[in-house]
């Protein structure tokens, strides 16, 4: 065989220092009409992105769209995980035409995007085709994005898709950082935050560690 396997992840694997988190309009009104998924679904992976996101040290944008005149604050899961981080907040409904959104991209200076937020078809879609314009590699957090029909979010997603985008789940993106259960820096951290929102796989974490002191590092 002239292909020679290794023990190396793949390149498009996200990792924590190779990326941007986006976090866009996770607001009051924004979430009012969104019916692509439940509100306390969209909380709690939301909830499991930031503090995943903050455990592992992302670079990570928080932005609102008319945030005391009209949508109101961003979500508490969020603003729990990143206390005192500014909200860049914005008029323009295409996160990527604000300046200081993008600003603030160049700074950190990374060229992989990953976003989230409400709504796909219009707050997600907008700047995620005008990064891709300008060669970033963008990625997408399907369930923790949110439209006002399911018709609407598939449509999105298919379109971001057809850009080049990547789809990701809430639980997926965590993992990813993690990727290695001997990674004991942030086993803790990862199964905590797994645990309080990550559902079925969260309560088998509880019961194996509680009957049998189980852990997946060993």
């Amino acid at each position: 065989m002239s292909i020679q396997a290794t023990p190396t992840p793949g390149k498009s694997l996200i990792s924590p220092t190779d990326h941007i988190l986006l976090l866009i309009d996770f607001q009051s009104q924004m979430s009012f009409a969104t019916k692509s998924i439940a509100p306390e679904l969209l909380r709690n992976n939301a909830a499991l992105v930031s503090h995943a996101a903050k455990s592992f040290n992302v670079s990570t944008i928080l932005t609102t769209v008319a945030e005391k005149s009209f949508s109101g604050p961003m979500f508490d899961e969020i603003k729990d995980a990143f206390p005192g981080q500014a909200m860049l907040d914005r008029t323009s409904m295409n996160t990527w035409e604000d300046a200081a959104v993008i600003e603030e991209v160049n700074r950190i200076g990374k060229e992989r995007l990953v976003f989230a937020g409400l709504w796909t078809s219009v707050c997600i879609v907008g700047p995620i085709a005008s990064a891709v314009d300008q060669g970033f590699d963008c990625y997408f957090i399907a369930d923790a994005c949110g439209d006002i029909s399911i018709e609407a979010h598939d449509r999105a997603c298919q379109r971001m898709i057809q850009l080049g985008a990547k789809p990701m789940t809430s639980l997926q993106y965590m993992l990813e950082l993690q990727r290695d259960w001997a990674r004991t820096e942030t086993y803790e951290s990862t199964t905590g935050i797994a645990r309080k929102f990550g559902g079925g796989y969260g309560l088998g974490i509880t019961y194996a560690k509680t009957m049998f002191n189980a852990s997946e590092g060993h």
